[in-house]
Parts: C-alpha cells; sequence; structure tokens
C-alpha cells in the first residue's frame, strides 16, 4: 500500500510539472482521469488527490489554486526550473553553436523540454529551422569536452594531435602529427565554438586551440601548478577574436555609423571620444594579429588606423596588396 501511494504522489508530480503552468490548469476531474490512466486503475478519491496536493506542498512544490465561477477549483504548477524565455535561451544557445552536431542539438534539445512544461515546449524551434553554416561531424568533441574539464580540475598535463583542412577537405595534422603537451587552464565558447586556453610547455606561453581540431586527447600523469600571474579575464579580452599576438593600444579612427558595432565588440565601458560630427575616436588594447587586422580592413574607408605604427604599416601593405590583385587604373 505505502509503494502505491508514494507511486501515486510521484505521478501526481509528474502530472502537474509536465502538463500545467501558467497557461493551462487543470480541475480536481481532470486530475483524476490523468492519474487514473497513469495508473491504470478504476477509481480514485477526491478527497485523497487533495491530501497528495497538501503532501506535494509540504515538500517544497508550489501548488497554484485558482478558484473559478461557481467555485472550481483550477490547480497549476507555475514555478518552474526556467523561466519560459530562459529555456528559449538555452534552446537558442545550442541551435547556434557550430561544435555540436545535429544529432547532439536533438538529445540535448529533448532533455530541455523536460524541464518545463508539455505546452511550452511545443513552442520551442526545431533545428531544421536553424542552417548550419559549419559541419562538424565530430562527435567526439563531447568526449574531449569533458576529458578536458577533468584535466583542468585535476591539474594535470594533457596531451593530443593537432590539424587543420586542406583544400581536398581532408585533415591534416600539424608538426607532422607530433603530439602537444600543454598545461590547460580553461574551456572557452567563443564565436559559437570551444577553446581551450593553455601553456604550451614547449615555449613557455599560453596559447588557445580549437576543441574540434584537436584529437587523440590523452590526460598524463604529470600534475602542474598553475601560474599565479596569469589571469583568464584579460588573455580573452587581449585575445582578438581568439587570435594570438602582441597586446598594443590601439587608436582608431571611425565613421559614427560604426558606434553600435564598436559597442557590441568592446562594450559599453571602452574608451571613445568624439573627433568631429561624422567621426570618433577609439582607443583599447588588442592583440596585433592577421585577426584584427582582417577586422579592421572589413570596415573599408569607414575606419583609419592612427596607432601603433605596426599596425598602421600592416594596414598598408594589406592594401597595397589587394590594389596589386585587380590592378591599376
Amino acid at each position: 500500500m505505502k509503494q502505491s501511494n508514494h507511486f501515486r504522489l510521484l505521478k501526481l508530480r509528474k502530472i502537474l510539472f509536465e502538463e500545467t503552468d501558467e497557461e493551462h490548469e487543470l480541475d480536481i476531474y481532470e486530475i483524476e482521469e490523468k492519474l487514473k490512466q497513469a495508473m491504470d486503475i478504476d477509481r480514485i478519491d477526491h478527497r485523497t488527490i487533495k491530501n497528495d496536493l497538501l503532501a506535494l506542498e509540504e515538500m517544497g512544490m508550489e501548488i497554484v489554486r485558482n478558484r473559478r465561477k461557481h467555485g472550481k477549483i483550477f490547480y497549476s504548477h507555475q514555478n518552474k526550473l526556467f523561466e519560459t524565455y530562459q529555456i528559449r535561451m538555452l534552446s537558442d544557445a545550442i541551435l547556434s553553436a557550430r561544435f555540436i552536431t545535429p544529432n547532439e542539438k536533438e538529445q540535448l534539445l529533448e532533455k530541455l523540454k523536460q524541464l518545463t512544461s508539455i505546452h511550452i515546449s511545443k513552442t520551442l524551434p526545431h533545428p531544421v529551422l536553424f542552417s548550419q553554416t559549419i559541419n562538424l561531424d565530430y562527435e567526439l568533441i563531447k568526449l574531449n569536452i569533458d576529458t578536458l574539464h577533468k584535466a583542468i580540475t585535476e591539474k594535470k598535463v594533457v596531451c593530443y594531435q593537432y590539424g587543420d583542412f586542406n583544400t581536398e577537405k581532408q585533415f591534416i595534422f600539424r608538426r607532422s602529427g607530433d603530439l602537444y603537451f600543454v598545461e590547460p587552464y580553461a574551456l572557452i565558447w567563443q564565436n559559437d565554438l570551444y577553446y581551450l586556453v593553455a601553456k604550451f610547455i614547449e615555449t613557455d606561453e599560453f596559447r588557445h586551440y580549437r576543441l574540434d581540431r584537436m584529437r587523440h586527447i590523452e590526460i598524463t600523469d604529470e600534475v602542474f601548478k598553475r601560474d599565479k600571474q596569469f589571469s583568464l579575464q584579460p588573455y580573452i579580452d587581449n585575445t582578438f577574436h581568439m587570435y594570438s599576438g602582441e597586446a598594443v593600444v590601439m587608436e582608431i579612427i571611425f565613421h559614427l555609423s560604426l558606434l553600435n558595432a564598436i559597442f557590441d565588440r568592446f562594450g559599453m565601458d571602452v574608451s571613445i571620444e568624439a573627433v568631429d560630427e561624422e567621426h570618433f575616436l577609439l582607443r583599447t588594447k588588442a592583440s596585433l594579429s592577421d585577426g584584427l587586422v582582417s577586422w579592421i580592413l572589413k570596415w573599408g574607408k569607414r575606419a583609419r588606423v592612427l596607432s601603433p605604427e605596426r599596425l598602421v604599416k600592416r594596414i598598408k601593405d594589406e592594401v597595397d596588396g589587394m590594389t596589386s590583385h585587380y590592378g591599376h587604373k
């Protein structure tokens, strides 16, 4: 009998959690019908259901009672673990992540739907509505995340092979397939891809590696001590678009039409000042890299670098190279 009571209580909790929310309620008769179907029984007393509702409340489950016309009471559980907008944001994040394979997205979204009512879960977008800009058919990446997370927690050196795709779309290892030995510090989700931030032991410098380009990751027995001088946030802030390079203070004049693009990239606290009615000056730190150069060039004549001189020269050289490709008129 006790087991039956416990089972009924669990089924009632499941019904309230999955089938009710702010927009959907159940009266005592509807709850009775659903319990009879769930438990495969012919009858259940309403007083038993009401006692079970009180028991669930005593255990911490919030149950809302709404008294409607003729005193009829409707029951619902509205205090979900996640709000609808939070579920939607998590869903969109999963769908937009390029490192997650379509199959894995399907599984994650099905689990996510279990955190809210069936009515809200039906409103969530389906993966087919989103295009995948990069097809990373590499299922082992989820195992790599677990492996690297464990190595970071235990402060153990890891080794792996690293590579890129060639024009034949074949994966080719760098360094002729030699292993990389690194001290792992953090996993970073940047630009819809996962990166490992680590100290490359061979050169004793911090670098970052795309997780989808790492192969055959193994945790060694060697334990390392974290560099107390290293701070993750400044590394991320100064590593422009996840490209490494020398940190410099740069000054660039932009057209006013790019003001919000600059805020989007650097945040509202970035140092800017008006130059005239159509231009403003950006002064900030960034990594002197190919990624930085490409980002500046994409704005065309709406951006003009003032300093440092090394960056000015690289922009000029790139522009001259582009001009030579198309010839002079």
